[in-house]
């Protein structure tokens, strides 16, 4: 069975040669571990070999992995839809929010982020597949929220996230998660990162210039849903 030093070795090597394969320089694509549903002694291991920034997307279970991993130097990461009722939790706890997807949420955030701390970097979540199962705004809708939250206190808007539908074709990859890196070109605003990609089609991602890939099952295995709060 591999350790998840092994996985992420092998993930690293994965993102070194799309970066290569794409001329990009690998500095520029961050590795985000996805470690909902895993227990906090995985990320334990996982920062021993090297990863700081972890991506969690049930609010609760994260606050007991944060309580359990003080010791630790991490960056935490929200990536799951927000209810309204967990946004101050999440502006006190955690470092990004990848999963703002309209402008009640962000409000909230701006105005539950404590002074004391820095502002808190958002990426807006967009639909760009057109899944009607999906969180996100849709592309129409996306101008207009991302000129909004950029006059919000306490928060930094980075750029946009997506999570495409689900495939194994390499063009239709490609196409989607060009579709985001497109979208944040066109909102003429200084934003330098686009998380997408994950363990399946982190090359396309790397290659249509994905700056965050949000990696779970490739470095901690399959997700035990069960201990999902």
């Amino acid at each position: 069975m591999s350790t998840i030093a092994e996985n992420i070795a092998k993930v690293r090597a994965r993102i070194r040669e799309a970066a290569q394969a794409s001329q990009r320089d690998l500095t520029t694509v961050g590795l985000l571990a996805v470690s909902k549903t895993k227990p906090a002694a995985a990320i334990r291991q996982a920062h021993a070999a090297g990863l700081r920034d972890f991506g969690e997307n049930y609010l609760q279970e994260a606050l007991a992995k944060q309580t359990e991993l003080t010791d630790l130097d991490l960056i935490w990461h929200f990536i799951g839809p927000i209810q309204s009722n967990k946004t101050k939790l999440i502006a006190e706890h955690f470092d990004w929010v990848h999963s703002v997807d309209r402008l009640k949420i962000a409000e909230r955030l701006a105005a539950q982020r404590p002074a004391n701390l820095p502002p808190l970097n958002i990426c807006l979540q967009v639909n760009v597949s057109g899944e009607a199962s999906k969180a996100g705004c849709q592309p129409d809708e996306l101008n207009a929220l991302a000129q909004a939250v950029t006059q919000l206190p306490q928060l930094h808007l980075r750029g946009l996230m997506t999570i495409p539908e689900p495939t194994e074709d390499p063009a239709a990859q490609h196409a989607a998660l060009a579709r985001l890196r497109e979208l944040r070109d066109g909102l003429n605003l200084d934003l330098d990162t686009l998380s997408m990609g994950m363990s399946q089609d982190l090359e396309a991602a790397i290659d249509e210039g994905a700056t965050w890939v949000r990696i779970g099952t490739a470095l901690f295995g399959a997700r035990d849903y069960g201990q999902a709060h």
